[in-house]
């Protein structure tokens, strides 16, 4: 019991990361409709973007987007919470449905 109990608490306590790639019509149209907004809301959720780029160096697959970020959060649940989060769903909406011009990939990695 008191080991489930440390496991529990460890798994509790790791980073989560989200890492996106996207393409989008516009990367200043992206900033001004989609991330001044976006990125306050992650930060209320313990989030930070430790990593973007327009220009990624690539090793292996392919690659068609044309931004790449790495979000940090301190679990597992705290980045769930800001992808579900009742207010960043709007965003995410203006982001899937009007700024990508092709659908993008968004993956939730808990941290080790």
């Amino acid at each position: 019991m008191e080991n489930q109990e440390r496991n529990a608490e460890t798994t509790a306590t790791k980073p989560a990361y989200i890492m996106v790639q996207m393409k989008v019509d516009s990367l200043e149209e992206l900033n001004q409709r989609y991330a001044q907004f976006a990125i306050p809301i992650l930060m209320k959720h313990g989030g930070q973007m430790i990593a973007g780029t327009p220009a990624p160096n690539v090793k292996e697959g392919d690659w068609n987007g044309n931004w790449a970020a790495v979000l940090q959060f301190p679990s597992m649940e705290a980045a769930e919470g800001w992808y579900n989060s009742e207010e960043y769903q709007p965003y995410k909406n203006l982001r899937i449905s009007e700024l990508q011009s092709e659908a993008g990939r968004v993956v939730i990695i808990p941290g080790m």
